[in-house]
């Protein structure tokens, strides 16, 4: 299994590579680090502007690669690769297909508050392109501490794809024997008071207590007889107070599924990922709606 991690010489790229690093040893995958540079264009460097310019940029490219494999711990394989592309997510999305990558790796962009993501051009372009997951590093991840992931929260809905989902999060599981906790999230209305709108805030709690029982027994049936698989119902007045009130922890990273607007095999955030992607302090992985076929 190889991971692609977009990586750049900023406080972003580490925080790409250091979740690059922590998937790589949980899921005992190797780690390509790619970076991307634009043909013709100056780099932060007093390299003039002349015939073989490129080669300089190209230079300049694999010294920073150099030095961010450098961080990478001894025991998770890492190779670097340098190409260049007007789009840097096209790029990236190049390096996947020509590596078979099963997943891609970026941080967050440079202007979010920390510990919180906050999505830039390359990670808009991802989510709306990668045919394969796309984690998201939030900013300041390069301080954690946990070596890898301590669990998996998995926030499914009943919509189309949210089966594709759940396997992927079970197989991810297992492959890094990591506990998996299944939520399903409810966001009431604030306003309702009458008695008819707590009659429906009561159906919409029974029915994702419902669906919590559903998701738990489908995902124990895919896993060894007594795994770490929990199940839970998030409620609040919106979709970010329900997974405030979730506890999270260094190490702990979620899944989420792409929109049904996505198209086949690509990746399309939808309005509760993006509600999600607000508020949760750790790591996010957006899976496509089609499943890609298993590898290793």
């Amino acid at each position: 299994m190889r991971l692609v991690v977009g990586y750049l010489a900023t406080p972003s790229g580490a925080d790409g590579l250091a979740l690059g690093v922590q998937l790589a040893r949980s899921l005992g995958a190797e780690l390509d680090i790619c970076m991307v540079l634009p043909p013709d264009r100056p780099v932060p460097s007093r390299a003039p502007t002349e015939p073989g310019y490129e080669d300089v940029l190209a230079g300049t490219g694999e010294a920073w690669l150099a030095q961010a494999a450098a961080t990478v711990p001894d025991d998770v394989r890492a190779h670097t690769h340098l190409s260049f592309h007007e789009s840097f997510a096209q790029g990236l999305l190049d390096e996947v297909a020509r590596l078979g990558a099963r997943a891609v790796v970026v941080g967050a962009a440079g202007d979010g508050l920390l510990g919180r993501h906050s999505i830039g051009t390359v990670s808009s372009e991802l989510l709306h392109s990668a045919p394969v997951p796309l984690a998201l590093a939030p900013r300041g991840f390069r301080h954690s501490a946990a070596p890898r992931v301590r669990e998996v929260t998995c926030a499914l809905g009943t919509r189309t794809g949210a089966d594709v989902l759940l396997r992927t999060a079970v197989r991810a599981c297992e492959r890094m024997r990591t506990p998996l906790r299944l939520v399903s999230l409810v966001a009431l209305d604030p306003h309702g008071l009458g008695r008819e709108a707590r009659k429906s805030h009561e159906l919409a709690l029974d029915s994702a207590r419902a669906h919590a029982r559903t998701l738990l027994d489908t995902a124990r049936a895919e896993l060894p007889d007594d795994y770490p698989v929990r199940s839970l119902v998030a409620d609040g007045d919106t979709v970010e107070s329900a997974v405030a009130k979730l506890e999270w922890h260094d190490g702990d990273l979620v899944m989420v599924g792409s929109s049904r607007l996505a198209q086949p095999h690509r990746l399309f955030l939808g309005s509760t990922a993006a509600k999600m992607l607000r508020v949760v302090p750790v790591p996010m992985i957006v899976v496509p709606k089609h499943e890609f076929e298993n590898s290793e």
